[in-house]
């Protein structure tokens, strides 16, 4: 048997509950859980899953939200249009 290397990892309370249950209804462990996502890792040699940035923290849409802000507490409001915002 191959020799064996512990882990510790930290996780918000709720994330972990989440978690263990998911796993659980899967028929999983945590630890077999993270063994499966680690063995695709290495096999695949990238994240296997895609990662995407969440729009609203780009740049531009910050420059965008400060600027409102200086505006707002200057008494003045600017208004604009929300990422992802359907033209009307």
């Amino acid at each position: 048997m191959a020799e064996t290397k512990s882990v510790q990892i930290r996780l918000d309370k709720k994330l972990k509950e989440d978690a263990d249950k998911m796993f659980n209804e899967m028929g999983l462990t945590m630890t077999s859980a993270i063994t499966l996502f680690i063995k695709q890792t290495v096999t695949q040699r990238r994240i296997p899953f895609e990662i995407v940035a969440d729009p609203f923290f780009s740049e531009e849409n910050q420059n965008v939200l400060k600027e409102s802000l200086k505006q707002f507490e200057q008494g003045r409001i600017k208004t604009h249009k929300l990422i992802g915002e359907d033209d009307e």
